[in-house]
């Protein structure tokens, strides 16, 4: 069975050298998250912000 995402994986260059949010607001992030579809940073779940979730939503 095949990811139903696949058509929305593309080659993207990330947007930032951290969480795009974190950076903005001077927080601390835990692991990042590079969306694949548009190239966005964002910072992942156990983060105090979860920026890569909100980006998705």
């Amino acid at each position: 069975m095949e990811c139903r995402h696949v058509m929305t994986v593309n080659q993207v260059t990330p947007s930032a050298h951290g969480c795009e949010e974190c950076l903005k607001i001077g927080s601390p992030w835990v692991h990042l998250r590079l969306c694949r579809a548009c190239g966005h940073v964002g910072c992942c779940d156990q983060s105090p912000h979860r920026h890569a979730t909100a980006h998705f939503h």
